[in-house]
């Protein structure tokens, strides 16, 4: 995901598309972004060390010299009428339907993609809000509430409570965002280990390999009901083989003989995206995927925070320790 958003419009300033003002103009309008630095303050989790640059290894093309943590959330918003149309419900109450901590390493490349599952009960902090005033600390409450209540803002703090691990960047994409970039993409391509029969999602796959549009991958994302024990575990292996097959399909994708695709991409991810205000701009998105470039989809590991179910409740999740802590320890 954080490939394709610099390349694709790396590659658009390469073919000289990006130089037209209008372009330029449409896709930088399009993406949306929250101070969240302004809005938390100095009340969080110091930075990643800068790793110094050894005497004699300078080159024209510099690696950045320190890790970067970004946490990237999958919304189910309804609002808007596609999205409506994808995800049903209402316009409100918003949650964080898919919430990943993506971990890139100084040299960039490797990467850890680590996914927190919806359902984990968590200390809620207390978090500031647009309007002013600030929300109440929740005990054993649900994390994807902390997005419903205040925003990526709270998002971003209660994940940094639960983790100690400083969120340098902040990531959103939404329903419509995310079907929207499959098919630009010409689709992608996912293998099954079971049949997937889901009527909330609307999904009906036999196992195997399949060839899925936008709408299809986005149902695969959020299915649940219909594979394993019905857990949101399940559902996260599914994104998790979802991410991985966009990567591959990134790779195998040369958008740069393909103008009408490569504006195709860049529109459907610069429309969709809610970032910091580190990333809210075609030059920020750009330089991060470039920094991004040499790193495969081999070179991605994905993991899930170690959790075990919770004693208050049969139907949730708490984190499992201390492997949950070792982990996220791993990351600073």
């Amino acid at each position: 995901m954080l490939k394709a958003v610099g390349l694709g419009l790396a590659g658009l300033l390469v073919l000289g598309i990006g130089t037209a003002g209008w372009v330029y103009w449409h896709l930088n309008a399009n993406i949306k972004s929250v101070d969240i630095n302004s809005a938390l303050g100095d009340d969080r989790p110091a930075k990643a060390v800068t790793t110094p640059t050894p005497s004699g290894t300078a080159s024209a093309t510099p690696l950045p010299t320190e890790a970067v943590n970004i946490l990237v959330l999958g919304s189910d918003s309804r609002s808007g009428k596609e999205n409506k149309a994808l995800g049903g419900g209402s316009s409100t109450g918003a949650r964080s339907d898919t919430a990943m901590v993506v971990h890139i390493d100084a040299g960039r490349t490797t990467a850890t993609i680590v996914s927190i599952p919806r359902d984990t009960l968590v200390t809620r902090p207390s978090c500031p809000l647009s309007s002013g005033g600030s929300t109440s600390v929740a005990y054993g409450a649900m994390f994807n509430s902390a997005y419903s209540v205040g925003g990526p803002v709270c998002a971003v703090k209660t994940v940094e409570s639960i983790t100690d691990v400083r969120m340098d960047h902040y990531i959103e994409i939404d329903f419509s965002g995310f079907a929207k970039l499959v098919d630009a993409l010409g689709g992608v391509t996912v293998t099954t280990d079971e049949d997937i029969d889901d009527d909330d999602s609307h999904l009906h796959l036999k196992a195997g390999t399949h060839h899925l549009d936008g709408k299809t991958a986005l149902a695969l994302a959020r299915t649940r009901h219909g594979i394993g024990d019905g857990s949101d575990l399940g559902r996260i292996g599914l994104q998790q083989k979802l991410v991985k097959a966009l990567l591959e399909q990134i790779s195998s994708t040369n958008l740069l003989t393909n103008p009408t695709k490569l504006y195709s991409v860049a529109d459907a991810l610069t429309g969709s995206l809610t970032t910091d205000t580190g990333l809210d701009s075609l030059t920020e998105l750009i330089s991060l995927g470039e920094s991004l470039k040499g790193l495969a989809a081999d070179d991605v590991k994905t993991v899930t925070m170690p959790v075990v179910t919770a004693p208050s409740d049969p139907n949730r999740v708490v984190a499992e320790e201390p492997a949950a802590s070792k982990l996220w320890k791993s990351l600073r």
